[in-house]
């Protein structure tokens, strides 16, 4: 590398963890995820991509008895019921400011689940997670955007003040589950083959299909579509870039702990991670 592309780099490094450190002055809250003791130290986390349903028919027994994490609109379909979570993940602000169907449905089943589950949500959202389903045990991360210097970020990391930008619900998914203290994460359902569902029509305007295990109905494929309109190819491009450049920086913090992540989804776009079968899961 050139001095010129040190000096660069070192001025990037400097301001980005000056600015991390006046976010987490202003944003970070309090965090309450406890350690979590029982078990074999693994957890696999049920991410929404279409191959989930390949997982869960594969595999179904082993989820059933095995820590699973699941995530976004799981609750609404039947394999939550079939497979019961033990841990639950919400991110997306929509899940707490928003009153459609679908949320309202989110809510009241995760209510109405006869088996005990730990919610995690935002710091900001847990008033609002309290309110929405008080009987829930819930747990709060930060979901505040941490850069710069390595040492920086893994400090900030440990302590729970923030996480490699979490530009989808997997990263705090993954950061949650390192910080309740397992250490053997398995990845299933994340499939992040966005590239392939992006075009351009004849209106320069960008279409996208990100499809899920499960079945969208109509209002939400609507409001998905909503939110795409007037965002450009190259802000969903740069958007995809800072959710894979998260897992490296995940893999790395990982590894300084001791702990594992196996991306166990078949053709996953995912490259920070090794591959590893589930079914290697059942062997160890």
């Amino acid at each position: 590398m050139k001095t010129s592309d040190r000096i660069a780099s070192m001025a990037s490094a400097f301001g980005a963890s000056a600015k991390s450190l006046v976010k987490i002055a202003l944003q970070s809250r309090r965090v309450t995820i406890k350690k979590h003791e029982a078990g074999d130290g693994s957890i696999v986390i049920l991410a929404n991509g279409p191959s989930l349903r390949q997982t869960i028919a594969e595999y179904s027994e082993l989820l059933r008895n095995t820590d699973t994490m699941a995530v976004n609109f799981a609750a609404n379909t039947p394999e939550f019921q079939m497979l019961k979570p033990a841990f639950y993940i919400l991110a997306d602000p929509h899940f707490f400011l928003s009153d459609e169907q679908n949320v309202r449905s989110l809510w009241q089943n995760l209510s109405k689940a006869e088996w005990p589950i730990t919610l995690y949500v935002p710091a900001t959202f847990r008033h609002k997670a309290l309110t929405l389903a008080p009987g829930m045990h819930t747990e709060t991360f930060n979901a505040v955007g941490i850069e710069g210097f390595d040492t920086l970020c893994h400090a900030a990391f440990r302590r729970g003040l923030g996480m490699p930008r979490p530009r989808n619900v997997l990263i705090p998914a993954i950061m949650t589950a390192l910080k309740a203290g397992f250490r053997s994460i398995y990845l299933t359902g994340a499939d992040h083959s966005w590239l392939r569902t992006l075009s351009v029509n004849e209106n320069n305007e960008l279409e996208s299909v990100q499809p899920h295990f499960y079945s969208e109905d109509k209002r939400e494929q609507t409001r998905v579509a909503t939110h795409y309109k007037g965002v450009f190819l190259h802000e969903i491009l740069e958007s995809f870039r800072v959710a894979f450049r998260s897992y490296h920086e995940i893999a790395r913090f990982a590894d300084k702990q001791g702990a594992a992540i196996y991306n166990a989804t078949p053709d996953s776009f995912i490259d920070a991670f090794p591959r590893r079968s589930l079914s290697e899961l059942i062997r160890d």
